[in-house]
């Protein structure tokens, strides 16, 4: 079972969402580096530089508690540690596809990775309901389990891809963003920003298709839930062939999330604006 040996590496109290503390030297220089944020750097120097005509010492005070809250914010963000960690002795976040799910991370914590929003809330309610099945035909009788169990690995094929999927979610709403801030303040409409707005509209539209794919994946595994409890109080030839449908199901949503992943892998090579 991998959830027992996630507990065992994870002193955290159950149902914790938080990431994983950094070393005490990794957080240092996150927190040094959430100094020197630009956006940080930028707004306390609005801030002093209206002190500095004003004279009005609620605007320093000002200045200095939002200073205070971004850095602190920056140095909890784990995309933001993770672009200050890069190069460092902490392992990257492993990217998406088939050769990465046995790198000793559970699909849980990566999925910790992700951005606090829907997206997050959305693939922990899927990986929930997903352990909860598994758990379910693990401790099922021994003739259920030996017709469930080419269901267990298709069923931890279809949570790594879920969270791949979600990260790629992430990756391409971002590069959106940064597309939208590359286009021209005038409304010119040259090559390269006709070009910069299809790049959008066509990363807007893998953004939506995850959405869409991330959105559903609750009723589907519960649905899924369902039908792995009818087939462990079946027997015969009835839940043997109920057992063959829900893997070819389960092989039809694993080859949607392959699909939607290699669609949206050229996202990152995409000029940015």
């Amino acid at each position: 079972m991998p959830e027992p040996d996630r507990q065992e590496r994870d002193p955290r109290p159950e149902g914790s969402t938080d990431p994983e503390p950094l070393p005490a030297e990794d957080q240092r220089r996150v927190t040094r580096a959430a100094f020197r944020k630009p956006i940080n750097l930028l707004v306390a120097a609005c801030g002093l530089g209206v002190f500095a005509f004003s004279w009005e010492l609620w605007v320093l005070l000002l200045t200095l508690a939002t200073y205070a809250v971004l850095v602190a914010l920056a140095s909890r963000d784990p995309l933001f540690q993770r672009r200050v960690l890069e190069g460092a002795s902490r392992p990257p976040l492993p990217r998406a596809g088939r050769a990465q799910p046995s790198e000793n991370m559970p699909p849980e914590r990566r999925a910790r990775w992700l951005p606090r929003g829907k997206t997050r809330e959305k693939v922990e309610a899927a990986l929930d309901v997903y352990r909860k099945t598994v758990a379910a035909i693990e401790s099922s009788d021994d003739v259920a389990q030996r017709v469930l169990e080419g269901a267990v690995p298709r069923l931890h094929e279809t949570a790594e891809g879920l969270v791949d999927v979600a990260h790629r979610r992430e990756e391409a709403a971002r590069a959106s963003q940064e597309l939208r801030s590359g286009l021209p303040r005038d409304g010119s409409t040259s090559s390269r920003a006709q070009e910069t707005e299809q790049n959008i509209r066509e990363t807007d539209a893998e953004i939506e298709a995850a959405d869409g794919e991330i959105s559903g994946m609750v009723e589907r595994l519960v649905a899924l839930r369902a039908r792995v409890v009818r087939i462990s109080i079946d027997s015969g030839s009835a839940a043997r062939t109920a057992a063959d449908e829900l893997n070819k199901d389960l092989d039809n949503l694993n080859y949607r999330l392959d699909a939607l992943k290699s669609t949206m892998s050229s996202t990152e090579d995409r000029p940015r604006g």
